[in-house]
């Protein structure tokens, strides 16, 4: 995915209702998770980004600062966040508990 021509979100589009669900990419764009929920608004809200797993099943819920994310709108206006993190570096990452 060519992510040059994305829109990148402002700081007032950072809430709850728009990063929920947003599929997160690492590097060579691998899917490696998604935003479960977040906690706050802007650049210092937490993002819950749910790794692993197959469906949401088995999941590991991981915490993250929102200004470690690069969070855009594709062509079709959905909503998604590019890290340079990996899969496995979240996966051992702690586990967010609410």
């Amino acid at each position: 995915m060519d992510h040059t021509n994305h829109v990148r979100l402002t700081e007032a589009e950072l809430t709850p209702d728009i990063l929920e669900n947003a599929t997160v990419y690492g590097l060579d764009d691998e899917d490696i998770g998604s935003v479960s929920h977040v906690h706050g608004a802007g650049s210092t809200a937490q993002v819950v980004i749910d790794v692993g797993g197959f469906l949401g099943i088995g999941a590991k819920p991981v915490a993250v600062p929102a200004s470690q994310l690069d969070f855009m709108r594709d062509e079709d206006g959905e909503v998604h966040a590019v890290t340079s993190w990996t899969k496995e570096q979240l996966k051992d990452m702690p586990e967010h508990i609410d």
